[in-house]
């Protein structure tokens, strides 16, 4: 039998099994988008190559993402000389369940002068934290919130900005270390749960995407959001998180909202 200490199981190719450890906070069926973009990541870089970054990931959440049986099919848009533009597809029983473009920029060397750093002060290190409980799971048992450390250094509930660390507690497939690609797109949809200012007993707040821009790859294993929600009373939300690790900023990730007051007895 299979490990299952993993968010996917292979299943032959471009097929994999999505497993209980990314389970996401508003329904028990589906998963975390998480763990979903990050699969999509893989599969995009793996097309770019190890000569490119990925410097800009769109994830269109069509619909949930099931606990279950997924297949992942990648195209390449165009293939210039400095950048590639690709595409994936997250489908399952042949329902495409989200789709994800991306930009891949050629690494070169260039000699640059001295560029003033962006403003701002650094979060504190995660050992500095305490262990963050998301708002948004009700305790639980396992799912995505069980599957990652979480560390609470600045805000919390109610509060923009909050600030915490995240890195994942096991790997996207088992067998592989997850890229640093991969560790930014399984922390990078969780800003909405991070700086969470309703009360999600009463109100939920999807993000029918996410886009994530990087400016350099990811170094180590943690990712910090420093994340910030604002809702409308038109229903429409956004979130956006500043993107650290231990060396400084590295990007931004974008979240757009839908808001909505919670139906009476609607799974927490």
């Amino acid at each position: 039998m299979k490990e299952r200490t993993a968010f996917f199981l292979p299943d032959g190719d471009d097929r994999f099994v999505a497993t209980e450890h990314g389970r996401g906070p508003w329904s028990l069926g589906h998963l975390h988008a998480g763990p979903p973009s990050a699969l999509l990541a893989r599969a995009i870089e793996r097309a770019a190559g190890d000569a490119a970054l990925v410097t800009r990931l769109t994830v269109e959440l069509l619909s949930p993402a099931p606990i279950g049986p997924l297949e992942v099919t990648t195209s390449t848009l165009r293939a210039g000389r400095a950048v590639q533009r690709l595409e994936a597809t997250l489908t399952a029983a042949g329902r495409v369940l989200a789709r994800a473009s991306a930009l891949a920029t050629r690494i070169q060397a260039v000699d640059l002068p001295s560029v003033a750093p962006e403003p701002g002060d650094p979060p504190p290190p995660p050992e500095s934290g305490s262990p963050f409980a998301f708002p948004v799971f009700h305790g639980r048992a396992t799912g995505y919130q069980t599957s990652v450390d979480a560390r609470l250094v600045l805000g919390g509930f109610g509060k923009n900005p909050t600030s915490v660390w995240i890195r994942t507690r096991i790997p996207l497939v088992p067998g592989e270390a997850p890229s640093p690609l991969q560790r930014v797109l399984i922390a990078a949809d969780s800003g909405n749960g991070i700086a969470v200012v309703l009360d999600p007993a009463r109100y939920t707040f999807v993000n029918a995407d996410l886009t994530v821009y990087q400016r350099r790859a990811l170094v180590g294993e943690w990712v910090c959001l420093e994340s910030v929600t604002t809702p409308e009373a038109t229903g429409i939300g956004l979130t956006r998180s500043r993107l650290w690790d231990r060396e400084g900023p590295l990007g931004w990730a974008l979240q757009s909202l839908v808001v909505a007051v919670r139906a009476e007895n609607s799974e927490p």
